[in-house]
């Protein structure tokens, strides 16, 4: 396998660390989407920033690495966001057969995440790759907890995708949505949770683990759920970085309270991420347990989907009852997913569903996250492409 460092020089990203060059690389989009834009007073602020210094921001939080062009959850990604001015990335924590943490979105994605079903080790895979047939689509489920660690090492990653369509192998792998380019995804170097701690500090940003729930029943071979948790904690432990300096992420409100009851120093920045179903962003009443009760048991972070703090009035994006009732409870807000939804020119799709009305290009994006900031008063942003969230928060003086 190739070293991550020729693969850099390869595709053309500096060697030099951002945290130690000071010098952080934005690309043509900023630019690109202030272009987009209608005339308004924020244009003509943004505009008169595109050229100018850029600053790491916390406001700007890579998600995946930068998985609009970089396969997501590795090396290549990851750098690249470092380069583009994230102040904080994810790897999203899962574990192998030999209960080792790896940065995955998913415990059973490895069949649209990396190239195990053109390797030797398509025989290891839960559910083998069946051709689609009729309105059957194509299938295969393989996960990190069939794997050793010496084995996800030997994978490559790949741009998530799969062809549902596909009656071979070959045209299932090569899937991809045409706003994601594949020109970076030739390699894409793995990592375990505690090789991306190593290699965040070096980038001098800061940290966000997501504790990934698994798809096999727990405990695991004797590895318990709360085993699970206290390990992504000890490994932050272990490598001495500073309590301050993490923000353990989990959709499971149990795993929040976990590391606040028995990791308080990190439990103080966890962050609940908010997918509860039957949620009204517009109905407090739908909100179980309440914002309040929240703060009550000591979460200080929540992070719902973008759509979940919008609504219109007038035809004017606004926040939603959620936003306000998260902001009264003194609870602080971060938000997902930003760079994710491809053209917004049709709506924007899941991630601006409460909005949709008002989304008609994709100078919009740049308008949304100027209500998230200074309307809903976001602390950070997650992306696809931190350049566009860190160009925003360095041109209005974010930290």
């Amino acid at each position: 396998m190739r070293s991550a460092l020729a693969v850099l020089s390869v595709i053309g990203l500096t060697l030099a660390s951002p945290a130690h060059s000071g010098e952080i690389e934005l690309g043509p989009r900023p630019a690109y989407l202030v272009g987009q834009m209608a005339d308004s007073p924020l244009k003509y602020k943004l505009a008169a920033c595109i050229g100018q210094p850029t600053k790491r921001t916390l406001f700007s939080i890579s998600h995946r690495g930068a998985p609009l062009q970089f396969p997501e959850h590795t090396e290549e990604g990851y750098r690249a966001a470092g380069l583009m001015g994230a102040g904080i990335l994810e790897c999203d924590v899962t574990f192998t057969k030999d209960k080792e943490l790896v940065c995955r979105h998913s415990q059973n994605d490895l069949q649209t995440t990396t190239d195990i079903l053109a390797t030797d080790l398509a025989a290891t895979c839960e559910e083998p790759f069946t051709p689609a047939q009729g309105d059957t689509p194509a299938a295969a489920e393989c996960r990190t907890s069939d794997l050793t660690l010496a084995q996800f090492r030997s994978l490559r990653g790949k741009m998530d995708a799969a062809d549902k369509t596909a009656l071979s192998v070959e045209d299932y792998l090569k899937a991809n949505v045409p706003w994601r380019t594949a020109l970076y995804a030739g390699t894409g170097t793995l990592l375990t949770h505690k090789e991306s701690i190593r290699l965040f500090k070096d980038l001098g940003v800061k940290f966000t683990p997501e504790l990934k729930t698994p798809v096999v029943d727990m405990p695991f071979d004797g590895f318990t759920r709360e085993a699970y948790a206290q390990k992504m904690i000890d490994d932050y432990k272990d490598a001495g970085i500073p309590p301050e300096d993490v923000y353990p992420q989990s959709f499971d409100l149990e795993d929040v309270r976990y590391w606040i009851r028995n990791a308080p120093e990190f439990g103080r920045q966890a962050v609940f991420l908010d997918g509860r179903r039957g949620l009204d962003p517009m109905d407090p009443g739908s909100f179980s347990p309440s914002m309040s009760e929240l703060k009550e048991m000591g979460v200080n972070f929540i992070a719902p989907p973008l759509f979940v703090l919008l609504a219109l009035e007038d035809g004017k994006i606004v926040p939603s009852a959620y936003a306000k009732a998260a902001r009264d409870a003194g609870l602080d807000i971060i938000t997902w997913t930003l760079e994710r939804s491809g053209p917004l020119a049709s709506g924007g799709g899941w991630y601006y569903q409460s909005v949709s009305p008002a989304i008609d290009g994709d100078g919009r994006m740049l308008e949304v996250l100027d209500v998230l900031a200074r309307d809903v008063g976001v602390k950070g942003v997650f992306s696809d492409w931190p350049a566009t969230t860190s160009f925003y928060a360095s041109c209005m003086g974010l930290e």
